[in-house]
């Protein structure tokens, strides 16, 4: 299912209230940050005018990156997940063999990913690996320098 661009309800409705949060209130703000430094005098040596055109282009990049973001977005159906194999939009709790240590991860996609928060992505080595496997499977994920970690699959839910 993880073809095009796939992300839950809740993400899409974040990432469309940002995008409509930059583009009234973030633009407003800049132009009035211009707005204010150009009346501070000459432009060639004016560092507030400069940081403010500065901020300006970031705020217009964010914007580029939200609207590719839900361009072409195919909303999850979280209802429609089975728990049988791990697959795009599953929470899998797993085993680090080598540490000991328990994780647990969603699997989303690239816009959503955020590890500190416990959500992967599906392209990302420990996605990919744990992608079609079942609870009990063991697992050696190729990490990309070259190390292998092994991770035992303890539960799969929605």
């Amino acid at each position: 299912m993880a073809q095009g661009n796939v992300m839950t309800q809740a993400a899409f409705d974040k990432k469309k209230a940002e995008l409509e949060e930059l583009k009234t209130t973030g633009r407003d703000q800049i132009a009035e940050r211009i707005k204010e430094a150009r009346s501070f005098g000459d432009l060639s040596e004016n560092s507030e005018y400069d940081e403010a055109l500065n901020d300006q282009a970031k705020l217009e990049a964010k914007i580029n990156q939200l609207e590719d973001d839900l361009k072409d977005v195919q909303i999850l159906d979280e209802s429609a997940i089975n728990t049988e194999v791990v697959h795009f939009g599953s929470k899998v709790k797993i085993l680090d063999e080598e540490y000991e240590e328990v994780e647990e991860y969603k699997i989303l996609g690239e816009s959503q990913a955020n590890p500190d928060e416990g959500i992967i992505s599906d392209q990302s080595a420990v996605g990919k690996a744990l992608m079609g496997h079942k609870a009990g499977d063991v697992v050696d994920v190729a990490l990309p320098n070259g190390a292998t970690i092994t991770f035992k699959i303890l539960e799969i839910s929605k």
